[in-house]
């Protein structure tokens, strides 16, 4: 395929995507002008489509609280314009004038940050397009609150499913963990510090995938919530949201071991045998996690497989090692304690998997 077909199906699989929200955001505005226009009898229900679009909202997350910040937005900019405008009329300062004090208000109130900007676009609209005396607050208020409640209607009616991009967030992250152990017992097998390094780099890189995992989880939950026809996913749900506090500590904790390996290999610090297959074997684990999540089953796999690895990192993996090389010996137990409560375990429950540390060799 050329350069251009591949940039439209990458275009045309990204609408696809987003299908489900455009749908929804277009149906909702429609039924708030019907209900606005024909039920109520408003002449220009201006607000009803634009709060049923807003509340609704092509990303979502937080919608119940965005439809309560756009209601409330709307009230404070009529009120505030339909007050001054009436009295200073319309002009350059004028409106500088009522936007500030708009959104001066919408502050003070509450920090969301839809309040302060519809309560200024709204005092905008009053001061230019719709002069007080030509539709009355008050219903104006009434339209904004159709449409915040129509878009509520249409996000439990016609629900997106809440753990598509769930599943994909996840998976990203998982690969991103499994990969960096993968990578870090290459470089600690070949002794190669630089590798060790880029391990590093990498997962810092990766925070991002963390917050839109859990932005999408924070989505994906609120569908369920509201939409009686998704309520049956909340389990699956669930089990991502007991892992994901879980999942960001052991990337977290995993870019410690790269930091402390790449110290330990430029200092040429003993590696004990054992720890590149028990990276490995943690690797391994977390993509057991990422499989079992995905499918919607408890992660007994994953947990069998970590314990395993959990098992063998006993003092006497350190031996005559470096500081360096205790502390990534420190992180492989703690990267497992993390796996292990990604996988459904209580702290106490994983940390009671792990053997004392204590010199000498061991029977394990």
């Amino acid at each position: 395929m050329d350069r251009v077909s591949v940039e439209a199906t990458r275009r045309l699989r990204r609408l696809l995507r987003n299908l489900i929200p455009v749908l929804q955001c277009s149906i909702a505005a429609g039924i708030a002008w019907f209900i606005a226009f024909h039920v109520i009898g408003h002449e220009r229900p201006f607000f009803a489509p634009i709060a049923a679009v807003i509340s609704l909202g092509v990303s979502l997350g937080e919608r119940l609280r965005r439809s309560a910040e756009l209601v409330v937005g709307v009230s404070v900019g009529i009120l505030v314009g339909d007050l001054l405008i009436s009295v200073i009329g319309s002009g350059t300062w004028q409106i500088a004038l009522v936007v500030a004090l708009a959104m001066s208000v919408a502050v003070l109130l509450d920090s969301g940050t839809v309040i302060a900007m519809q309560a200024g676009s709204s005092a905008v609209l009053i001061a230019t397009l719709l002069p007080p005396g030509a539709v009355g607050g008050f219903d104006r208020f009434i339209d904004a609150l159709v449409g915040g409640l129509v878009g509520l209607a249409v996000a439990a009616l016609l629900p997106a499913n809440p753990l598509a991009v769930v599943h994909q967030k996840g998976r990203v992250v998982l690969g991103v963990l499994a990969d960096a152990l993968r990578a870090t017992a290459v470089a600690v097998s070949i002794g190669d510090p630089a590798r060790a390094g880029a391990v590093l780099s990498s997962a810092r890189d990766a925070q991002d995938t963390v917050e839109e995992f859990t932005t999408a989880l924070a989505a994906g939950t609120e569908i369920a919530k509201i939409s009686p026809l998704r309520w049956r996913r909340r389990a699956d749900l669930d089990r991502y949201q007991k892992a994901a506090v879980r999942l960001d500590h052991a990337l977290r904790n995993t870019r410690v071991l790269a930091r402390r390996a790449q110290a330990a290999l430029r200092d040429g610090e003993r590696v004990p045998e054992r720890l590149p297959i028990l990276l490995e074997q943690l690797a391994g684990a977390v993509v057991l996690l990422r499989d079992e999540l995905s499918a919607g089953r408890d992660p007994v796999q994953a947990r069998a497989a970590t314990r395993a690895v959990a098992r063998l990192s006993a003092a006497d993996l350190i031996g005559a090692s470096g500081f360096s090389m205790r502390v990534v010996i420190a992180q492989l137990r703690s990267i497992s304690v993390d796996l292990l409560q990604a996988g459904g375990l209580s702290r106490d429950e994983a940390v009671a998997v792990l053997p004392p540390l204590r010199s000498g060799r061991t029977d394990e």
